[in-house]
């Protein structure tokens, strides 16, 4: 087991709340375990994946099109099939 980089006792506030000291992360995942122990590990949240505003113009531009009968032949891609 690892040992403790710091160690301190905590309460709640008012509101029902814990506050961590120095905590290197801003978002946690929180376990709280039968026997009382709560785990806490960090998490880092990223943004998800954009699409530009350019692509998105395109895929209109193209569904545009599409309703509006402008498509091509359709591809064979019976020699892909398992």
């Amino acid at each position: 087991m690892q040992s403790a980089i710091r160690e301190y006792d905590a309460h709640l506030d008012a509101k029902h709340r814990i506050t961590l000291r120095h905590a290197p992360y801003e978002y946690y995942h929180i376990a709280e375990m039968e026997d009382g122990r709560i785990i806490l590990e960090p998490r880092v949240l990223t943004a998800p994946f954009e699409v530009s505003a350019r692509t998105l113009n395109m895929m209109d531009e193209s569904i545009r099109s599409m309703k509006e009968g402008k498509v091509s032949e359709a591809i064979d891609l019976s020699e892909f099939e398992g």
